[in-house]
């Protein structure tokens, strides 16, 4: 999957072009698979966009995620870290070791379907991540 034919048709369809920022930006969140700092996105973006600027990384993905293209999430450090938006999922973090294991929505649809109903809120962000103690850490390992 290339950066281009994934996203071009989307920015286009909300009156956006693709600017190699934008670019620069998608393809480290795509080749990282993980959530990424926009400090990592910006050491990363450099390699490919060596005049890139740090407050343009973070405004860039301000508006992808505005837009529906990457996804902010609170990992437990108090700062926001990005993926790409590929699926509504959420995590597991643990709190010794750091390891993190994705969710299913699904697992959470009707909790989210409860909460709209009972606030009378419209969810509009899905990602939530969990915290404890991996199988692993409980053991002592």
């Amino acid at each position: 999957m290339s950066v281009a034919v994934d996203f071009v048709p989307q920015l286009r369809s909300r009156g956006y072009r693709m600017t190699p920022q934008r670019m620069a930006i998608l393809h480290v969140l795509q080749l990282a698979g993980r959530h990424l700092s926009p400090s990592e996105v910006y050491e990363r973006a450099q390699g490919e966009l060596p005049n890139l600027t740090e407050p343009t990384v973070y405004r860039t993905l301000e508006f992808l995620a505005e837009n529906g293209l990457v996804r902010p999430a609170f990992m437990g450090n108090g700062h926001l870290v990005y993926e790409i938006a590929r699926h509504e999922h959420h995590h597991l973090k643990c709190r010794n070791c750091g390891r993190e294991m994705e969710v299913k929505h699904a697992l959470l649809a009707k909790l989210y379907r409860q909460l709209e109903n009972a606030s009378g809120y419209r969810l509009t962000d899905s990602h939530i991540t969990f915290f404890g103690l991996c199988p692993d850490c409980q053991k002592g390992k």
